[in-house]
């Protein structure tokens, strides 16, 4: 099926689901920081759908007290199925794929894993949120003997042992299959996951639930204090609205492991740091202004002449996309010392 077509066996279902007002979707706004309960709240910014273009404002509030950002109000489960739907599977697969496929993301995947080396030769590794299995096949390279399990909710951790990317595939919420996984993995690894989960407290549970005693636990995730997050407003990538529902400071992020049952061993920004901010932003801004693409959850296609005027502008709007790319990577040593980073990892052992 060509790509026009699906989008053409998808836009009734989209139109059904257009038909009542996109409030729905939402829990009702918090008065309160869901972190640490303070009613010190500050509106950080206010952002659409700047990838799929789907409708809808979301709003990022930040706590005054403790620094915790997220969106408020959060999507509901019926949201998070409707903003989610065809952005990472069906429609969005093949984007999904290139992006987190890519050579460089491979290479940054391989790092992560050779940073355990020191401290462990797993048996069993479960990665959390492993999409299409990228992280567990740079992992495999690192330790060749180790089982990998992969968990997620779509359907891309199927393909993922389909491809044999890893071992076994779970597909669910952790938080649910996490009692039946007791005590089985040496490594339970988060990249990325935990800023997407509605309550990221009950992850770490999950996770100390599923490890055995003294195992470790390694967590990537973005950092709202980047200097860039600032800079740049709206248009940072990592605020990824309207999947990120939350996004906590380092230390926020410490204590909540320490009282989840953790040891914290290490915290490291520079290598966490995936220098994509200027050019990210440039793709965004774009993608804003230039005339849409055809997709289902639009009540009609654009005409023959925005399709093709959207490819043009696309075409020559490049060069400014490469040259940000370069200073991005130009800038990435600086940034990487300077309060630019754009993510952090932690590892914390098991008690």
């Amino acid at each position: 099926m060509t790509r026009a077509e699906q989008i053409a066996a998808f836009r009734p279902r989209y139109q059904q689901d257009l038909v009542s007002s996109i409030e729905r979707f939402f829990e009702p706004r918090r008065d309160t920081c869901p972190w640490c309960e303070s009613d010190r709240l500050r509106e950080r910014l206010r952002t659409t759908d700047l990838l799929q273009h789907k409708p809808g404002t979301f709003v990022i509030d930040r706590c005054l007290a403790c620094g915790h950002h997220f969106q408020n109000p959060q999507l509901n489960e019926l949201g998070l199925e409707f903003y989610y739907r065809d952005c990472y599977d069906g429609l969005g697969r093949e984007t999904a794929e290139s992006l987190l496929g890519a050579p460089r993301s491979r290479k940054r995947h391989r790092v992560a894993a050779e940073s355990l080396r020191p401290f462990v030769d797993p048996e069993r590794w479960l990665d959390v949120g492993t999409g299409y299995g990228y992280f567990p096949e740079a992992a495999r390279q690192v330790f060749p003997k180790s089982t990998f399990h992969g968990l997620d909710l779509g359907e891309g951790v199927a393909f993922a042992e389909a491809e044999g990317r890893v071992d076994q595939a779970l597909r669910g919420l952790f938080t649910d299959l996490a009692p039946s996984l007791a005590g089985r993995y040496d490594v339970v690894s988060m990249h990325h996951y935990l800023e997407h989960t509605p309550d990221p407290r009950a992850q770490l549970s999950a996770a100390h639930t599923a490890l055995a005693p003294g195992g470790l636990l390694q967590i990537e995730v973005p950092d709202p204090g980047s200097a860039y997050s600032w800079m740049l407003g709206r248009w940072w990538v990592p605020w990824f609205q309207p999947q990120h529902l939350h996004l906590m400071p380092c230390r926020n992020l410490q204590q909540a492991l320490e009282e989840a049952g953790f040891t914290v061993m290490g915290t490291e920004r520079r290598v966490a740091h995936r220098p994509v901010d200027l050019a990210g932003a440039v793709v965004f801004l774009l993608s804003h202004l230039l005339p849409r693409d055809d997709a289902p959850w639009h009540a009609q296609p654009p005409s023959a002449t925005a399709r093709c005027m959207r490819k043009v502008l696309w075409r020559s709007s490049l060069p400014a996309v490469l040259a940000a790319y370069a200073l991005d990577l130009c800038f990435a040593p600086v940034a990487r010392r300077a309060g630019f980073s754009n993510a952090y990892r932690l590892l914390a052992r098991r008690n």
